[in-house]
């Protein structure tokens, strides 16, 4: 009746070791730490800008305890702060030079300390939040008329390539205020302008005005294309930042709306404001322009070299070494870029990335290719106002349709970067950081020694009540209560959540809840003895008849806690995971850890006829 077959017993057990093998991450704590990443699109933090770091921390003498290489940087481990400070500004002057254009962005971080072998298996501590890890937390607003003005701007560029193409005389196309004025010399002419004005440009109101001699369109955008640019400039700059934030290296970075212009940042574990805002302060866009042929010449490009560069020119130098001189005048910018993607050359086989332009840049594309065969065209990245040639290829033909491919000089891996910089385009809009916050790392420990505390505290009062009041039955509760904790803490680390003050409370309104459930239990147990049942009798029907009351007030609450993460936000979602999955822990261990526990103690005994369960023993 109460015994449990040996492969139930087993996965108590299996899940009770995996429990503890995923929580045993968050004893070990944090390290101090110095991340590298790439400053520049087209430079990547390798094994050789390692070998560099490890040269220069041998030669003076400064020790760390380890070192990952991955994907996008490096992160040294040391043993405390002021060896972390030591090193970071003696890899800073080894891998930056020049400290007006840095190479890489070097940073102050911190990493988990838990051993290798487990973070072999996979177990990882959970993410802490700003409030008990330390951090930066920036509010930053939005300049929207900026992101009209923008816009206004490449709306008067389409509307000069509409009205040639359609072959419509002006008097020129001018952006004034929040307005694109057309003028015209005759109102015949006008009246063709406002046919294609109202054909091709559905998100102007437009009017028709005079002044003196002239005929005048003046364009103003619809409200709800207004709307839809501001949503899109904070949409485009929320994109642009979590790409920009991730060479950081910050675990479960905040970067969320709020209200109408503004957008929050909070950094976990940062704790260096000035790098910080560095990063969210660079952007990164897309220029094409012509290369200069006429004034390639040896002579030209040597007095280019030593700064006396031509008049309408800039001068750059490829990836290869070449020396190049590119026309001022750009072609297309990547506001006209609606997808990037890395492939191949069809003909060659090479790695290639493949763009997409929207219809005006199709049409100006066109136009330059058609008129510019068998010469350069050069690819421009510019980040922090410096620009860089990424790729110069040959014009070979016309190029229609807006499908473009950048190839040649590029392996696989430069190919899938290049992609997603021009994917992540630069700032739809500038921004300005009008709030700045630090919290500092022992202001973290403390809130969480302070959490700790609470629930440690916590769950002793319950354990020695429930001891007390149900005797040997409460103290099964209670060790069913800290496997609950345990099963909460390794899935939040399982499944890499990130873990707020607000969660820590969560954590602790979980302990009250958990043992409702074997209070349930208890009680119905006693109501089973009272009215005379056996004692193994009143143990499998207080467990039974109590099952139904405790998924009853477990989902009613999951309900509740399902509300507060659909649609909340911040510390409300915090709160919301960590009680949801609390729920679903608390339910598993309260019904079956503790009726294991139960059966072990109790289920094979054949004649019981004493149970302790409180107030006295029941026969």
């Amino acid at each position: 009746m109460n015994r449990f077959p040996r492969w139930k017993y087993a996965l108590i057990l299996v899940a009770v070791a995996l429990g503890f093998l995923y929580t045993l991450p968050n004893f070990f704590g944090e390290s101090p730490a110095v991340q590298i990443s790439s400053g520049r699109a087209t430079i990547k933090a390798d094994s050789d800008t390692l070998s560099k770091i490890e040269a220069a921390l041998k030669a003076a003498a400064i020790p760390y305890s380890g070192a990952v290489l991955d994907v996008s940087s490096i992160r040294l481990r040391f043993s405390d702060t002021d060896t972390q400070l030591k090193a970071r500004d003696l890899i800073d002057h080894a891998l930056n030079p020049d400290r007006t254009s840095p190479t890489f962005v070097v940073a102050l971080n911190l990493v988990p300390a838990s051993p290798a072998w487990l973070t072999a298996l996979g177990a990882r501590p959970m993410y802490l939040g700003l409030d008990l890890r330390g951090g930066v937390h920036f509010l930053l607003q939005v300049d929207m008329q900026q992101a009209l003005a923008k816009k206004l701007e490449s709306l008067s560029a389409d509307v000069r390539t509409e009205m040639r193409s359609k072959d419509i005389r002006h008097g020129g196309v001018t952006r004034e205020g929040q307005t694109v004025r057309v003028r015209f010399r005759d109102p015949a002419m006008r009246d063709r302008g406002r046919r294609v004005m109202a054909e091709s440009f559905i998100d102007f109101t437009v009017d028709e005005r005079n002044e003196g001699q002239d005929f005048l369109l003046v364009s103003t955008l619809k409200p709800d294309a207004i709307k839809r640019i501001q949503e899109f400039a904070i949409k485009q700059n929320i994109t642009t930042l979590h790409n920009r934030i991730n060479e950081l290296g910050v675990a479960e970075p905040l970067i969320q709306q709020q209200g109408a212009d503004r957008v929050v940042v909070q950094l976990p574990g940062v704790q260096d404001t000035a790098k910080a805002k560095d990063i969210l302060g660079r952007t990164a866009s897309l220029e094409i322009r012509l290369v200069d042929e006429e004034r390639m010449t040896a002579d030209g490009l040597s007095a280019a070299a030593g700064g006396q560069v031509p008049f309408g020119s800039d001068y750059f130098v490829e990836r290869n070494g070449q020396p190049l001189l590119v026309k001022k005048q750009v072609v297309l910018t990547g506001d006209r870029l609606t997808d990037a993607q890395p492939g191949f050359d069809s003909q060659t086989n090479e790695p290639a990335v493949h763009l997409r332009l929207d219809a005006a840049g199709a049409r100006i594309f066109q136009e330059v290719t058609r008129e510019n065969i068998n010469r350069r065209m050069a690819i421009l990245l510019i980040e922090k106002g410096k620009a860089e040639v990424v790729t110069a290829p040959v014009i070979r033909s016309e190029i229609p349709g807006g499908r473009v491919q950048i190839s040649g000089r590029m392996n696989t891996t430069e190919a899938n970067d290049t992609a997603l910089l021009l994917r992540a385009g630069s700032l739809a809009a500038p921004m300005e950081i009008i709030e700045e916050r630090t919290v500092g790392p022992s202001l973290g420990r403390e809130n969480i020694e302070k959490g700790f505390n609470a629930t440690m505290w916590g769950f002793i009062a319950i354990a020695v009540f429930m001891s007390i009041y149900y005797l040997v039955f409460g103290l099964i509760s209670s060790v069913a209560l800290a496997v609950n904790l345990l099963f909460l803490v390794a899935l939040l680390s399982l499944l890499q959540a990130t873990l707020t003050l607000p969660g820590i409370a969560a954590i602790a309104l979980t302990l009250g809840m958990a043992i409702d459930a074997n209070v349930l239990i208890n009680e119905r147990v006693r109501e089973e003895l009272r009215t005379g049942a056996t004692p193994q009798a009143a143990i499998a029907s207080g467990y039974d008849r109590a099952w139904g009351t405790i998924l009853d007030s477990n989902i009613t609450t999951l309900i509740a806690g399902l509300a507060l993460l659909i649609f909340g936000q911040g510390p409300v979602r915090g709160f919301a995971v960590v009680h949801c999955l609390g729920i679903l822990t608390s339910m598993f261990s309260a019904v079956t850890v503790s009726r294991g526990l139960v059966n072990a103690v109790y289920g094979h005994r054949r004649r019981l006829t004493r149970i302790s369960i409180g107030n006295t023993a029941w026969k």
